[in-house]
């Protein structure tokens, strides 16, 4: 595949790409899209990270996050990138080979049609019982039992291992309650299942919190069963509790199973209900909602997966101050160098400004090792409003300002004003700020938060990486290779590693609000000020 990628390219064939997934940048050099652009692909000669260019940009990009497209705009067919097709989230959203065709539905008689819809209303119900037996063993055979042992369980390892079981046991049975209604047993072709979907569609998203736990989960799993103690524990539950032989990491898969399977399940009953049929509005809208919300969890588990690197970067930028990162955000939303100014007739000061869900931090580039950063301060996004700044004479500082945005105190005068190199720059600052404030928002809806488990095992991890590498961490993962056209661009000390984590171009933008700078407030940034 590379080799042909390559001969392409070299013979002056377009090879394109079209991103799979949004990339943020995070060092320099890297190129952001967002999931549906196409980047013409300069250089594969790198199996991890390619070489392309979108518009007037050029940078590196993880081949991961793409799929490949021969001659384009010659619509020749379409060519996926080894091991990324189709991604798991496409198959578990219902989207891989689940599109209903109405020509695959109305080309079949009416009779198999109605027996092929019957046959899946009947699956569905079957499996839905299924469940909730399965829900039923967890909370009653598993955790009540675990909740007597307290010599054995405190509350911490209770709540990583079983999460929240329980509020989906609750929801699951109200939910069954309501499709039993509607279901047809006599004619089962003609049941009306859709509305159950979509009058709860709030409640699946309790399904979240549960499988962003699971990974942890099985991690305690794995730990305890090392002693023989509790292996004989957790069989002797599943025994009494007359329960088939599946292992209780087993048990404890099925509800992320299930919140993966109903799209796809959906998608199945839409393609043999006919648009004239009562329930084919409300199953085409449930399979969007529930598109929605498995698209969602994807999201906000690879959020999780991705606390680690941001623990990593923090632990990177020196003299450090406040409280960590990951106590209040887990995505770095945008990150790039700008001009700042935070109070009116005061000097203007550069900074690398990285933008995460809630804050923003700042940090000082080192004046010899431009790879190294000094903190400098946070800004806390929720207290913020961003306001656009008209090119020219700011009657609030006093100066003249271009491709400029503010940073207005919602409960007082303070304003900071930050200017970019060019107006692009600042556009994409201001859609950052849009997306961070969205962000904030559905997490908000629903419940999304980092566990304090999640957070002692990433700082455990960046420990232990900064004790076997015997200097300070650096965030891991993607030092993208060197420019083909700039050879030696990154080379570094050797005290100091390639890292994730630079200052970057900046990337796609988002919303509004800002952070006052860590605990010490506006007086210390003044100290701050005077002695730099």
């Amino acid at each position: 595949m590379m080799m042909r990628m390559m001969m392409l390219i070299s013979g002056g064939s377009i090879v394109s790409a079209e991103a799979v997934w949004d990339h943020v940048t995070m060092a320099d050099r890297e190129l952001a899209f967002k999931a549906g652009d196409v980047i013409k692909v300069l250089d594969a000669s790198n199996k991890d990270w390619w070489w392309g260019q979108i518009d007037d940009e050029e940078g590196w990009f993880p081949a991961s996050f793409v799929r490949l497209w021969v001659n384009q705009e010659e619509n020749t067919a379409v060519e996926t990138v080894e091991g990324a097709s189709p991604s798991p989230s496409e198959v578990q959203n219902g989207h891989a080979d689940a599109s209903p065709s109405s020509s695959d539905c109305l080309c079949q008689p009416a009779q198999d049609r109605d027996q092929m819809r019957a046959n899946i209303i009947n699956e569905i119900m079957s499996t839905e019982r299924h469940y909730i037996k399965h829900l039923k063993d967890i909370c009653e055979g598993y955790f009540r039992q675990c909740k007597k042992r307290r010599d054995m369980f405190n509350d911490d390892q209770l709540r990583v291992i079983f999460g929240n079981i329980e509020d989906i046991y609750r929801f699951q049975m109200g939910f069954v309650r309501d499709l039993e209604k509607q279901y047809n047993t006599e004619e089962p072709h003609l049941s009306e299942i859709g509305p159950c979907f979509l009058e709860h569609q709030d409640g699946f998203w309790i399904y979240s919190e549960y499988c962003n736990n699971h990974v942890d989960a099985c991690m305690e799993l794995s730990r305890l069963m090392k002693d023989g103690r509790y292996q004989q524990f957790f069989e002797a539950c599943r025994l009494v509790q007359q329960m088939i032989d599946i292992a209780i990491d087993g048990f404890l898969l099925t509800p992320v199973q299930k919140i993966c399977k109903y799209p796809l399940q959906l998608a199945e009953l839409l393609k043999y209900t006919v648009q004239e049929h009562s329930d084919y509005r409300y199953v085409a809208a449930a399979l969007a909602v529930m598109r929605n919300v498995t698209q969602q969890i994807n999201e906000r588990k690879r959020r999780l997966e991705n606390i680690e690197k941001i623990a990593q970067w923090q632990a990177s930028v020196l003299d450090w101050e406040g409280d960590d990162i990951l106590d209040r955000s887990s995505e770095l939303v945008y990150t790039g160098e700008m001009s700042w100014i935070y109070q009116p007739y005061g000097r203007s000061q550069t900074r690398v400004f990285f933008l995460f869900d809630h804050q923003m931090v700042l940090c000082k580039k080192d004046l010899i090792r431009r790879d190294i950063l000094y903190y400098k301060g946070r800004i806390n996004m929720d207290r913020y409003n961003v306001v656009d700044a008209v090119d020219g004479r700011d009657d609030d500082f006093n100066v003249s300002v271009k491709n400029a945005f503010k940073l207005s105190n919602k409960d007082s005068d303070e304003i900071h004003i930050f200017l970019a190199k060019k107006l692009e720059e600042k556009l994409r600052w201001l859609r950052g700020f849009h997306e961070e404030r969205k962000m904030v928002q559905e997490d908000e809806k629903i419940g999304f938060e980092i566990s304090e488990y999640q957070k002692r095992q990433a700082a455990m991890t960046v420990r232990r990486m900064t004790k076997q590498k015997g200097h300070r961490s650096v965030p891991p993962g993607y030092p993208p290779p060197m420019d083909p056209m700039n050879p030696g661009q990154y080379l570094v000390g050797d005290s100091m590693e390639q890292s994730e984590f630079e200052f970057p171009e900046p990337e796609r933008c988002k919303s509004p609000f800002w952070q006052s700078f860590m605990e010490k407030g506006i007086a210390g940034f003044k100290k701050e000020h005077n002695e730099h």
